[in-house]
């Protein structure tokens, strides 16, 4: 037998069977809507069936994110190798599991509310899974919420039966706030072991640097998808508060009655606005999270580039040693030079220094000479970016006559331009004078006499 005088009934469901289901449904005449879209977690929020002066239906489903422990746990180690199973994407909706015993995972508030004169309904849907919010864990929440102090003030300042939704909007916040602060431990732990790093052996610490560059934009491909979540935390509480309770409409209109409303109306705008700014304070926390996880990245770069500036420089330090040597070796080449080429000239089989040889001095040079030439010619000419070829074009036969055009072009080079003629027999011819007219006053010249003296 239910009882009389009771504001608000919670039902808590977990575990929904398909008769349940449909009782609830026939019961409380509630859209098929709201039980796919908490299947589905399909963030949403209406209102229906709205009655002035005796009440509505409202439903709101907000994802939000919550926190767990691991079933094994995992002791953090702020300098030892991080091995993680890295994969081709990376899913935001699964769960996060950060370094160490917390996940952060994506929990539900599925709540439907019957607002009505006498007594109100709320029922909430709970998925049947594993870290999730159960029935009996919002149960335990809000009865120990109701016998604050706070909310039991509110609830004998007002009638409106709204404010017990709103309270179990603040579990999500909570919820939000404890996900936020397991994040900010496992950034600072991060940030640690980034500023920490020694590329004592190279091959294991690139490694583990790749690991956590995947950590840090696993991290912040999560928390993109929670300021997304936060967004429509902040929809459903301005939601809430741009509809008010139809059932605190008064049957007579007056002055007392009118007063009532606004002051029902200005306790809810102030709770909404107070959660509102909660919920803005997690959105400035959730972007600062993003801009450190960003500079974090930063961070792993620079000592990636750092110690590769290092190591080339120790590169460049051994390459100078080794040009060093080599110079050395030409120096030493330079010194033997002469002796080698006196060593060769007369071991030739010429005539002049070999009287039973066949060959002259005079034809080795001719040979010689005519085999340098024609190296010459077909090493330049197989070579099409070389600037010899500027004026002979870019075709192979063309770069073939390259001797020509080079001459030419040494030619004009050298032959001084010619200097154009100019007729200046005008500046050496005599001076003459216009013929005169008779009206033209004497002693008067033209402009040529003018220019000419």
């Amino acid at each position: 037998m239910r009882r009389k005088n009771v504001r608000v009934r919670a039902l808590f469901v977990d575990n929904l069977t398909e008769s349940v289901l449909k009782m609830l449904g026939t019961k409380y005449r509630i859209e098929p809507f709201f039980f796919s879209s908490s299947a589905n977690w399909i963030p949403s929020r209406y209102r229906e069936e709205v009655q002035h002066k005796k009440g509505d239906h409202i439903t709101v489903i907000l994802p939000f994110i919550g926190t767990s422990e691991k079933k094994h746990k995992t002791p953090a180690s702020s300098s030892g190798p991080e091995h993680v199973q890295k994969k081709n994407t990376i899913d935001v909706m699964a769960p996060l599991h950060l370094h160490g015993e917390h996940v952060l995972l994506i929990d539900l508030l599925a709540i439907h509310m019957i607002r009505q004169k006498e007594s109100s309904t709320i029922i909430t849907y709970h998925p049947m899974l594993c870290g999730r919010t159960t029935a009996k864990r919002l149960h335990q929440v809000m009865e120990r919420a109701g016998g604050s102090v706070y909310w039991n003030k509110i609830f004998q300042e007002s009638n409106d039966p709204t404010f017990f939704f709103l309270q179990i909007l603040w579990y999500a916040l909570y919820s939000w706030d404890e996900a936020f602060e397991v994040l900010y431990m496992r950034i600072k732990e991060l940030e640690e072991i980034l500023n920490s790093a020694k590329f004592t052996n190279l091959d294991t610490e690139f490694a583990n640097m790749a690991d956590r560059n995947h950590n840090l934009h696993s991290l912040q491909a999560h928390l993109l998808q929670y300021q997304t979540h936060l967004h429509d935390f902040e929809k459903s509480v301005t939601f809430l508060k741009e509809n008010p309770n139809p059932a605190l409409e008064p049957e007579v209109e007056g002055d007392t009655a009118k007063e009532l409303m606004e002051r029902e109306k200005e306790l809810m705008d102030r709770e909404c606005d107070n959660l509102l700014s909660e919920i803005t304070r997690l959105e400035r926390k959730c972007k600062m999270f993003v801009d450190r996880l960003k500079n974090a990245t930063d961070l792993a770069f620079a000592a990636v580039n750092i110690e590769d500036s290092r190591q080339t420089h120790e590169l460049t330090k051994a390459t100078l040693r080794d040009s060093a040597a080599m110079k050395q070796i030409s120096y030493l080449t330079m010194v033997f030079l002469p002796a080698s080429f006196t060593a060769s000239v007369f071991g030739m089989n010429v005539v002049e220094i070999n009287p039973d040889s066949l060959e002259t001095i005079a034809r080795y040079v001719e040979v010689t000479i005519s085999l340098t030439l024609l190296t010459t010619w077909i090493v330049i000419a197989l070579q099409p970016y070389s600037s010899i070829h500027e004026n002979s074009g870019g075709g192979v036969w063309r770069r073939m006559a390259w001797p020509f055009y080079f001459s030419s072009t040494l030619c004009r080079q050298v032959k001084p331009p010619l200097s154009s003629q100019k007729d200046n027999t005008s500046l050496h011819s005599p001076r003459r004078r216009s013929p005169s007219f008779p009206n033209q006053p004497k002693g008067s010249l033209h402009e040529e006499d003018r220019i000419g003296d």
